[in-house]
């Protein structure tokens, strides 16, 4: 398994995790828990960013791994 393909699957488990945390949010009604569902997902939104900024840094330094799995 390459690089490119590991960092790949953690932002799809990423994005996973996101809509389980959107999902949370919109069924949470105690406001303490909303503002610690919100910083995580903020949090989890800058992994994400910086992830994706590795995976196309990756891309651009090994071309053969741009777009595949």
């Amino acid at each position: 398994m390459t690089v490119a393909t590991r960092l790949k699957e953690t932002m799809a488990a990423l994005k996973g995790a996101r809509a389980s945390l959107d999902i949370y949010r919109q069924q949470e009604r105690n406001t303490r828990e909303l503002d610690q569902l919100n910083r995580a997902v903020l949090e989890l939104r800058n992994i994400m960013q910086d992830l994706d900024r590795r995976i196309k840094s990756v891309e651009f330094e090994e071309p053969q791994y741009k777009g595949k799995q």
